[in-house]
Parts: structure tokens; sequence; C-alpha cells
């Protein structure tokens, strides 16, 4: 039993030294980016099919998926850099 808890104590230990500071906020910004990422292929489907009208509308969201992605991995990278100067 007692080895079971000193087991346990190293784990919690090596887990909460070993998570950044910024977990949960690079693991929001993960998420958000992999909703962009099928956000876009969606959108790269619809352009099979969609008129000439709507095509001009597509593309004007994929600019704006674009430019989210591009934030987001500034974001990332700015996380990145405070974790490790």
């Amino acid at each position: 039993m007692l080895v079971r808890t000193v087991i346990l104590y190293v784990a919690m230990t090596v887990c909460a030294v070993a998570f950044h500071e910024n977990t949960f906020a690079v693991f929001e910004l993960r998420e958000e980016l992999q909703m962009l990422y099928m956000n876009m292929w969606e959108l790269l489907q619809q352009l099979e099919y969609v008129d000439a009208a709507q095509r001009e509308v597509v593309y004007a969201e994929i600019d704006h998926i674009k430019s989210e992605i591009a934030r987001i991995v500034n974001e990332l990278i700015q996380h990145d850099k405070q974790q490790h100067p």
C-alpha cells in the first residue's frame, strides 16, 4: 500500500511540474485550429458544386478562415516562445 501511495505522489508531482503554464490555452487554440481546418475542407468541397454567384462568397469565407488559421498559429508560436525563451 505504501509503494502505491509513493508511486501515486511521484506521478502527481511529475504531472504537475511537466505541464506548462499555458496548457489549457494551447489546448483551446489547437481545438479551434482543428475546427477551422475541417471548415476549410468543407468549403473546398463546396467549390465543386456551387454556381458562380456563390463561388465569390465561398472565396471570401476561405480567405477569412485562412486569416484565422494564421492568427491561431501565431498565438501558438507566441505561447511556445513564452514557455521556452
